[in-house]
This record gives C-alpha cells, sequence and structure tokens, in this order.
C-alpha cells in the first residue's frame, strides 16, 4: 500500500489515526503494530510469515543478550552472530541468490559448460530497511546502549511502523527507544506539525517526481542508436530530480505520519543538491543509511583511526556495500564504488574539507560528479549506462528523440525547470524542517498553505492519475 494511493489517503490513514486517538496511552503501541501488519500484507502478502520469523529472533535475542543467566552471559557474542547470520542471511537469500546464481551461470557457460541453474526470487519489500533495524536492535542491546524491549509489541511496532517500515528513513534503535517506552501525549500538537509535513512530502511525490518520471523514463528507454547528447543530459537531469523529489518526498511523508502518531523520526535529507563536496554530499542524502553505515560498520571497522590506506579501505568497503545495498545488479556496485573512490580523491586532495570562496565552483562540480553517478544508478545495465554517459560527453546528434519530445509536455518542462532550484536555494533552508518546527508567521502561512491548498491539490492528482510506486520500494 503506497501512501500516494486513494486506499491509504482516504481510508487507511484516517482509520488507524482516529482509532490511535481514541484508545488509551498503553494500547497506542498495539494500534500501530496491528496496523503496520495490516499495510505490509496488503503489498508484501505471503512474506509478512518472513518479517514475522526475524521480529521473533531478534526479539528473542535481545532478551537473551539482557539476561541474568551465566549460560546466556558467557555466550552473548555467540548469540549476536546467530541473530546477525539469520538477519543478513534472509536478506541474502531473498535479495541476491538470484544474482549470484546468474553470475555462475555466466561463468559456467564462459568456460564452455552447460551453465547452471538460475534461481527465481521475488523481492520482499521492505526487507532491506526492516533488516537494518533489526541488526541496529540487537548490536545496540549487546552494547548495552539501550535495554531490550520486553513487551513483543512495543518491539513489533519498532520494526513495523508502518510510516517508514517499506522504505525509511533507517532508525536505529537508540534513537527511538525512548519513544517507544513513553508515547507522546499532545495528540494536536503533534498533528499539527506532522500533517504538513506530510502534505509538503505527498506534493514533491505527486507534482513533481511523477511529473518528471515520464521524461526520464522516455531517455533510459532510448536505444544506443537514438541518443543524442541532448537526450543524454535531459535524461540524466531529470532523474536526478525525480529521484531526489520521489525519495525526499517519502521521507517527508514518513516523518509526518511518524509525528502525527507522537514519534519523532530522523531527518533524511538535508538540501543534498547543495554539497560542495562529495563528503558533504553524504552528510545531506539518505542520511539515515549514512549513519547506519558509519556506526555499525566504518567505525568497527576502524573508521579514520589507523593509517591512511585502512581509512581508504574501509571507505571503500562502506561504499562497494552501500552500493549493493540498493540492490543486487552491477550497476549498484560500480556506483558505491564511484562514490568511494571520489570520497578517497578528496581525503588525499583536502577538497571541499574547508569553507572557501571557491565554494560556488565547488557546488557545480559536485553536483556534476553526482548526476554522472545517477546515470549509472539508473541504467538497466553497465553498457546502457556507458552509452549514456558517451552521448554526455561525445557529441552525438542534434535535438530530442519523438518520444523524448512527446515526454517533454508544457507541464512537464515548467515543473522541470522550478526544481531545477533545488540546486541553486540557499544551503540553510531546509522546506520540510521549516514546515514541522518553524515558528513566526512565515511558517505559519507556509503550513496553511500547504493544508488548505497543496494537500487538496495533490489529492486530486492521486485521485485521477495512475498509480506511481515510490522509487525505493525496489530496494
Amino acid at each position: 500500500m503506497s501512501f500516494a494511493t486513494p486506499t491509504f489517503l482516504w481510508f487507511f490513514m484516517p482509520m488507524v489515526l482516529g482509532v490511535y486517538w481514541l484508545l488509551p496511552r498503553r494500547a497506542r503501541n498495539g494500534v500501530i503494530a496491528i496496523a503496520s501488519l495490516v499495510f505490509y500484507t496488503w503489498g508484501g502478502h505471503a512474506f509478512v510469515f518472513l518479517l514475522l520469523a526475524c521480529v521473533g529472533v531478534n526479539f528473542a535475542t535481545g532478551i537473551a543478550l539482557d539476561s541474568d543467566r551465566p549460560f546466556l552471559q558467557r555466550h552473548r557474542r555467540t548469540a549476536l552472530v546467530t541473530a546477525i547470520v539469520v538477519d543478513v542471511g534472509a536478506l541474502a537469500v531473498w535479495k541476491y541468490a538470484d544474482f549470484a546464481s546468474r553470475q555462475v551461470n555466466s561463468l559456467t557457460r564462459a568456460f564452455g559448460g552447460h551453465g547452471s541453474h538460475v534461481l527465481h526470487f521475488v523481492l520482499p519489500i521492505g526487507i532491506s530497511f526492516f533488516t537494518f533495524h533489526h541488526l541496529s536492535y540487537v548490536v545496540d542491546v549487546y552494547r548495552r546502549t539501550r535495554k531490550p524491549l520486553r513487551n513483543l509489541l512495543t518491539f513489533m511496532t519498532y520494526i513495523l511502523m508502518f510510516p517508514q517500515l517499506i522504505a525509511g528513513p533507517i532508525v536505529r534503535f537508540h534513537e527511538i527507544a525512548d519513544q517507544l517506552e513513553q508515547p507522546a501525549v499532545d495528540r494536536v500538537g503533534d498533528f499539527a506539525a506532522g500533517f504538513p509535513r506530510f502534505a509538503l512530502g505527498l506534493s514533491k511525490k505527486v507534482i513533481v517526481a511523477d511529473n518528471v518520471a515520464p521524461l526520464a523514463n522516455s531517455v533510459f528507454a532510448l536505444h544506443a542508436s537514438q541518443l543524442t547528447t541532448m537526450n543524454a543530459w535531459l535524461g540524466a537531469l531529470a532523474y536526478t530530480i525525480q529521484l531526489y523529489f520521489d525519495f525526499s518526498g517519502y521521507s517527508d511523508m514518513a516523518i509526518g505520519l511518524g509525528r502525527m502518531f507522537g514519534f519523532q523520526l530522523p531527518e533524511n535529507f538535508n538540501r543534498p543538491y547543495s554539497a560542495s563536496s562529495i563528503t558533504d554530499f553524504w552528510r545531506r542524502w539518505h542520511m539515515s543509511l549514512s549513519r547506519w553505515f558509519r556506526d555499525y560498520l566504518y567505525i568497527p571497522l576502524g573508521g579514520n583511526r589507523g593509517t591512511k590506506w585502512q581509512t581508504y579501505r574501509n571507505l571503500y568497503i562502506v561504499f562497494a556495500l552501500t552500493g549493493f545495498w540498493h540492490g543486487a545488479n552491477w550497476t549498484f556496485l560500480i556506483w558505491g564504488l564511484y562514490h568511494g573512490t571520489l570520497l578517497v580523491i578528496e581525503r588525499v586532495t583536502g577538497w571541499g574539507t574547508t569553507e572557501s570562496r571557491w565554494q560556488p565552483l565547488q557546488r557545480v562540480a559536485t553536483q556534476f560528479l553526482v548526476v554522472i553517478g545517477w546515470v549509472v544508478f539508473r541504467a538497466q545495465s553497465l553498457p546502457a549506462a556507458g552509452h549514456i554517459l558517451g552521448a554526455m560527453f561525445v557529441p552525438t546528434g542534434h535535438g530530442l528523440s519523438a518520444t523524448v519530445s512527446t515526454a517533454l509536455t508544457h507541464r512537464t518542462l515548467l515543473i522541470f525547470l522550478a526544481a531545477l532550484l533545488v540546486f541553486v536555494l540557499p544551503r540553510g533552508f531546509v522546506m520540510g524542517r521549516f514546515v514541522e518546527f518553524g515558528s513566526g508567521r512565515a511558517a505559519l502561512a507556509t503550513r496553511l498553505a500547504y493544508v488548505a491548498v497543496i494537500a487538496p491539490v495533490a489529492a486530486a492528482l492521486v485521485a485521477v492519475g495512475t498509480f506511481s510506486p515510490f522509487l525505493y520500494y525496489q530496494f
């Protein structure tokens, strides 16, 4: 069930909010847990049993890690490793087994064999996200950063909370543990802050991302012989805009929904297209993923505390896994290694580590590099990415192909050009935080505009439009 559907907007969300507000505080985690099970089952079907099995393993592991029994105290590390193996194993099987089998099949054929059996698995929605939530939970409990949850419904509320279940933000357990134990009481204030944030995200999705999507899709669907330099650049920029407004829109909706239920979820974006270096970009883009890899992989590997070569190694490991986390395709792995390489180059050269009068040029250079990376990220294969990148940098043909011209309607062009302002707006202004936390007349007027004008327009577009899933649902 997508947030941007009539079923969710006019039935599921109001119904769950109504029940949540009517029941006493002690019942609210149960309401969220049950509603989230319904939400996941709606789209995930039988995969809900896989999710529940992982919930059971990690809930039991958390209790075992905190047990006073001598046997369990002696085997805390074994319990942690077992839970990690189960979590990562489930992710590996359902997300990467078919990719691995295709590579084995290709190698077998390359060496003259008849090939091997290729596995085919349907990817459970949200598995990358709920796996990282489970890992965060058992590691935080193992480190004694937080005590384990002993109420199963409360634990399910953390893992299954439907605002962030499918596509984040990735909420580390220690960030929300206190909120789970002490539900908020300011229902009116939370709704007044959360609904405008939700409306902002909905407008990003259906007004900007969904209108620019056909333009990006038309370019990336072109045969290599149809690519021109203008096509290639237009498609790369259109996807850059689509991805940001789609994913940051989802994050705004998730954060707004969480706030309406009394939870403050972590921010996920901080004007990433205003970054002045790739290092700065990763402090601003999908911040919950960056923080997760920092806390649970980069720092345990040694971070930047060892030699410079060990630091470079750690960066490559983290970004190879960051890329592969997004999907079982060589394009994602190369994209991750590309960003890892850029980060190593920045550390070697000192580029972008300090503020300077060259910052405007640094911003331009950074976004140029980011756009190149998004081409690899979006392309169906490395050869397809190579064709588009080749057309971008080697003058090829002229004008737009017929399919791209058809996709570039007057409305699409207007929205696309307006969205490009995200590259040049001041770095310090973040609309999501302003809408949710801003004070004064300007903030009040902005919230009223989103609630009274923009939200109804976006809802009308949802009603008359075609269903368009969020891009990060596929990851």
